[in-house]
């Protein structure tokens, strides 16, 4: 079998996985040799090739399409409490190999190890929800007004679902998607970033090896290629009803035009501007600890990185010095080692794209407290997160950079800050420090934060997977993971049953015929 080559490093931890060394672009029931273009899997974390991988072709494409089609017809009549042992058992691989796909994350991704491990955590949390979840996918019972009719709804497999996942979270976004679909009876075909395929690949390995042994190769695929090759084909595939998207604000604006032109389904995990506001009466101890986990956790590639932190003007000058203290004290390097907490940018491109938005800011009235410029003493995509003390209007500030920037801004009121948090076009995660009521619960009002997640005395990172994740605006309005996003991935059918010798219509309509004379 050829198509992927891993060099040293990659090869070892495929290795350890028990998948092999060798692996196809795009795999639905079987791994299909590709002949695209081949796609070269970089280190952030020292400029190291990781491995190569062909890409799939339009005609190799077609094939998982097809093989995914004939899966689903069976998939969706298995019974959901039955695929959800399936689900089971994809987790309980996924916790064995724990430690070594979070260091293959690590690897190709530069996020530190602890957040490597903590993406495969996620899976597998993802993984026991999805379980209990298959037998809980309930419908309502309403009352009819009609006598001796019973009204209800039910839930059914809603078909193929195209999942296009980024690089800052390799798999366990997938997941979120792929493992609540599947106990919903759906098949998932995948489109991983192309700065990630390595983990994709191991991950649908682990997944296919499981399937496999419970006789149901093919409920998921791969399928690693280029935007205008695999992308386009896939948003614009009326064979798949949904698309779940999560990336940039620009890439969701082009999948949400063209699923809507087939009046396809999709789900949007979009940019996130985030906001913290701390209160002069905040603990800001406790604050300190969740905005400097916030803004550079991940090297600030999160879509939950704090990138704008509004502080009381009585406490601001004191809060900016204990915040710039603590950012010097950040151990930033060798996102294997475990005394790293801020390892690398994903690239170069990433590096320019925050150079660029500090000159910018300089440029509108911005000024560096700490920070900024890549680590240039050794090889890798490392810079030093950076501070700027910025006004609210700036017009960088309400343009998200993907890189470990925080705007520090000053602000008298709640209901001043409440409208300045507001008024950027995303609306992702959001946060309040606070031990005033009051001021928490305005904060979490109708009139409060717009965003899809707002929380108190805790950052904008680390949501758990019980409830639903998403937000509103240009973040895309899409909800994954917990709660009753399930919903999502299913087809509601509203039934009727009359068990009467009589046909009543609704709202009182009469339409009887009269007898002839």
């Amino acid at each position: 079998m050829a198509g992927t080559t891993l060099e040293r490093g990659a090869a070892d931890i495929f290795d350890r996985l028990g998948i092999g060394d060798l692996a196809e672009g795009a795999c639905g029931k079987r791994w299909i040799p590709c002949s695209g273009p081949e796609l070269a899997a970089i280190s952030p974390r020292d400029e190291r090739l990781l491995g190569r991988v062909k890409t799939a072709t339009a005609a190799e494409y077609e094939q998982v399409i097809a093989n995914s089609q004939e899966v689903f017809t069976r998939w969706r009549l298995c019974p959901a409490p039955i695929r959800g042992q399936i689900v089971r058992a994809i987790g309980e691989e996924l916790r064995k190999h724990k430690d070594s796909l979070g260091a293959l994350v690590t690897l190709e991704n530069g996020k530190i190890l602890a957040e490597g491990k903590g993406e495969v955590q996620e899976m597998i949390d993802i993984a026991d929800f999805a379980v209990g979840l298959s037998r809980q996918l309930y419908g309502l019972a309403m009352h009819s007004e009609r006598p001796r009719h019973r009204m209800y709804e039910q839930w059914h497999p809603l078909g193929l679902v195209g999942v296009i996942s980024a690089f800052n979270f390799p798999v366990a976004v997938w997941s979120w998607n792929a493992l609540i679909a599947a106990v919903c009876g759906d098949c998932v075909v995948w489109k991983p970033s192309p700065k990630t395929p390595l983990t994709a690949i191991a991950v649908q390995k682990i997944c296919q090896s499981v399937l496999r042994e419970h006789g149901w190769e093919g409920v998921f695929s791969l399928v690693i290629g280029s935007e205008d090759e695999i992308g386009e084909r896939l948003i614009a595939d009326r064979r798949v009803p949904l698309i779940s998207a999560t990336g940039s604000t620009r890439m969701g604006y082009r999948v949400g035009e063209v699923v809507a032109k087939r009046m396809g389904r999709t789900l949007l995990e979009l940019g996130g501007n985030n906001g913290v506001i701390v209160m002069e009466d905040a603990n800001q101890e406790l604050a300190l600890r969740g905005i400097l986990f916030g803004a550079v956790g991940t090297a600030g590639q999160r879509c939950t990185t704090i990138r704008r932190l509004f502080v009381q003007r009585a406490i601001a000058a004191g809060f900016q010095e204990k915040l710039a203290a603590a950012y010097r004290q950040i151990p930033i390097g060798d996102p294997m080692d475990n005394a790293t907490l801020v390892g690398p940018l994903i690239d170069a491109a990433a590096i320019e794209a925050m150079d660029r938005a500090l000159q910018t800011a300089a440029e509108q009235g911005g000024t560096v407290v700490y920070g900024g410029g890549r680590i240039e003493n050794r090889p890798g995509f490392y810079v030093r997160p950076a501070m700027v003390k910025a006004k609210h209007d700036m017009p960088i500030v309400r343009r998200e950079t993907f890189a470990p920037i925080l705007y520090f801004i000053e602000f008298d009121t709640l209901d001043e800050v409440i409208g300045w948090h507001n008024e950027v076009p995303q609306g992702l995660s959001s946060a309040i420090f606070t031990n005033n009521l009051i001021a928490a619960e305005t904060f979490l009002s109708a009139r409060g934060s717009d965003c899809g997640i707002a929380n108190v005395n805790i950052g904008t990172s680390g949501a758990e997977i019980g409830g639903a994740f998403g937000g509103e605006k240009e973040t895309g309005g899409g909800r994954e993971a917990g709660s009753d996003a399930w919903k999502a991935y299913m087809r509601r059918q509203t039934v009727t049953v009359n068990w009467s010798p009589e046909l009543p219509l609704a709202q009182g309509i009469s339409f009887d015929l009269k007898p002839e004379p």
